[in-house]
């Protein structure tokens, strides 16, 4: 395994970290800026939109330059973020740091993704972006509640101060590590990246990235409402019981790249399809505790275990310009989270009770698999590949 692919892996984590340890430090966040926890959230949703913002727009600011410097850039911009964050003297200026640090969250994964898959052999490829993506993974299971922690004893301040050292463990990595050169005898440019997407299977891969984790996250956003509302375990048990959805996460990564590099299509399939189930069941079964113990294992890993498979697939059918196409498939994951928070958000507000989302989810979820049947049944024969490019992987 080249040693790249961990300086990519901690530059993950701690994109991941940015990203989700300020959900368990809200209250501390509010009540040093004396606003509202209600305004306090727009720290995660400003984020969120961002992310979108940065994939598209950085990525294609960027297409004609080396990929290396440009990750390097974006660790850089990262490491700016958070620092801004820390140092806030107000609530304005601290959004203007989760601004910042969200801007290269797109870009560096969208990015990284294509470096990531330079750096092995064409039958590894995926395997490749899952041990990149196993830092933000690691970022759910280990990384927020020890994030929590030290804001909590020490300020939350100084857990973005962490976060910010983080990144320039990442930036000192990937500038000895990565080896990431323009690939040779193509013409890397804005109009090539773009070219990719006159492709109609980039763009139902799009689809299926945003309905499939739209889907997931429209349950597990309001989970701790199920887990104690419905299922009826104790406030002071819902962390530890995130913690098994973070390990189904990482197991579901790691297997799903595994699998992706013998089929994409059929990995997808099956791991859209079990998901599906696995949200009935919930749904079903959610006043019972063993099950729905069991329940986040799973979740965790059929809808992690999609990302691999996604983010190749999205990269295959862009051909020899993948990187633009890449970044827009990492905002489609955060359209399908705000998608889902939305959608389960709804059925709340309408009276229908905590396991509702859960219902949402597994219909959003349904649909993203009956794209995902018309990709594979309506996708032509891809272009052989040529270098620089991911293997075709039969379905």
């Amino acid at each position: 395994m080249p040693l790249g692919l961990i300086a990519l892996a901690i530059g993950a984590f701690g994109i991941g970290l940015t990203e989700f340890v300020i959900m368990g430090l809200l209250p501390e966040v509010a009540t040093d800026f004396g606003v509202t926890e209600a305004t306090a959230r727009w720290l995660i949703s400003g984020y969120a939109l961002s992310v979108v913002v940065g994939a598209l727009g950085l990525t294609a600011a960027t297409t004609r330059l080396p990929r290396k410097p440009v990750l390097l850039g974006l660790v850089v911009l990262f490491i700016a973020g958070n620092a801004l964050t820390a140092v806030a003297p107000d609530y304005s200026v601290a959004m203007m740091g989760r601004i910042i640090a969200a801007l290269c969250h797109g870009a560096f994964f969208g990015i990284g993704a294509v470096v990531a898959a330079d750096l092995v052999a064409p039958e590894k490829k995926a395997r490749a972006i899952a041990i990149m993506f196993t830092g933000l993974t690691a970022a759910n299971v280990f990384g927020v509640p020890f994030g929590t922690f030290i804001g909590q004893q020490s300020g939350w301040r100084s857990t973005f101060w962490v976060i910010s050292a983080i990144g320039v463990i990442a930036f000192a990595g990937i500038a000895l590590l990565v080896t990431a050169p323009t690939p040779s005898g193509q013409q890397v440019s804005l109009r090539s990246e773009l070219r990719a997407f006159r492709s109609g299977q980039v763009w139902l891969s799009l689809v299926v990235t945003a309905l499939a984790f739209g889907g997931m996250f429209g349950a597990f956003t309001y989970i701790a409402y199920t887990l104690t509302g419905v299922t009826g375990f104790a406030d002071t048990t819902v962390p530890w019981l995130l913690v098994l959805f973070g390990v189904g996460l990482v197991a579901g990564n790691a297997i799903g790249g595994r699998l992706a590099d013998r089929s994409i299509d059929r990995t997808l399939l099956v791991f859209i399809a079990a998901l599906v189930v696995v949200l009935v069941l919930f749904g079903l079964f959610a006043w019972s505790q063993p099950v729905t113990i069991a329940i986040l294992m799973l979740m965790g890993a059929f809808g992690f275990g999609t990302v691999p498979g996604l983010q190749s697939r999205i990269m295959q059918y862009a051909g020899g310009a993948p990187t633009l196409a890449s970044g827009a498939n990492i905002g489609a994951f955060n359209v399908g989270n705000a998608l889902g928070a939305w959608a389960g958000g709804l059925g709340i507000a309408a009276g229908l009770g905590y396991t509702s989302p859960i219902w949402i989810g597994a219909a959003i979820t349904a649909s993203a698999l009956v794209v995902m049947v018309i990709a594979v049944v309506t996708a032509r024969r891809p272009a052989p590949a040529t270098t620089g490019t991911l293997r075709t992987v039969a379905a």
